[in-house]
């Protein structure tokens, strides 16, 4: 029924929306970052709250290969039927980081096969589909990490991740604080790693927010859970 309500929404409309909501300004900033958009992401999250799920728009709007309309796509499809090659291609196509991130985010981490997925991912030789991989495993280390050898983790963080592509090594130094952050036996070795390789230790960082410098970052969510 949902698909059959929102039958009239046409790609072209939604595009002309997406074009209305452009702001040079915004995309000036996003492009810094690699992403190649203008609009601002509250009035996207909106314009997806508006059409609800439809999974043969989303598929017409990832097609286009638009950044904003990849990322309203994310938000309106339905992630739990999509299959494992289709997230694959996804993934392999994203292009932009913040397209990646919230594929990752919002799609690949709601799906049944995201654990098969994960482990395919982790040593692809594309450093960005291996970044989703350590991005995925960084999730695990938090939230279930029964069956991951953490050890084993640090030992390639530890020779790795000093000369790893951009988004590779971001996502390995999210599982490092994580590790560090999640499991007080592994916080000293964590720590260390962090401190010697010196990984995003100048990265800027805006008033308020912490740091992504793994020792500053372990010890300041360290600090809140024992304040919590």
């Amino acid at each position: 029924m949902v698909e059959a309500e929102h039958a009239e929404t046409t790609v072209d409309e939604v595009m002309a929306e997406l074009a209305a909501l452009e702001d040079p300004k915004m995309r000036a900033v996003n492009l810094r970052h690699g992403d190649d958009h203008g609009v601002n992401l509250s009035k996207l999250r909106a314009l997806a709250k508006r059409l609800k799920t439809q999974e043969v728009l989303a598929s017409q709007l990832w097609e286009t290969d638009d950044t904003a309309a990849r990322l309203l796509a994310i938000l309106i499809c339905r992630p739990k039927t999509l299959r494992p090659d289709e997230l694959d291609a996804m993934l392999r196509t994203a292009r932009a980081p913040k397209v990646e991130d919230w594929l990752i985010s919002y799609v690949v981490k709601k799906n049944p096969h995201a654990e098969d997925l994960r482990l395919t991912w982790f040593a692809d030789p594309d450093p960005v589909v291996a970044g989703a991989g350590w991005a995925l495993t960084a999730d695990r280390v938090a939230k279930n990490p029964d069956g991951l050898d953490l050890p084993g983790l640090l030992d390639v963080i530890e020779t790795e991740m000093k000369n790893a592509p951009d988004r590779l090594q971001w996502a390995m130094n999210t599982c490092l604080a994580q590790i560090g952050i999640a499991h007080p036996e592994h916080r000293t070795r964590a720590l260390e790693i962090g401190e010697r390789l010196e990984v995003l230790k100048d990265y800027p960082t805006s008033p308020g927010c912490t740091s992504p410098f793994a020792p500053a970052w372990i010890n300041e969510m360290v600090r809140r859970q024992e304040a919590g």
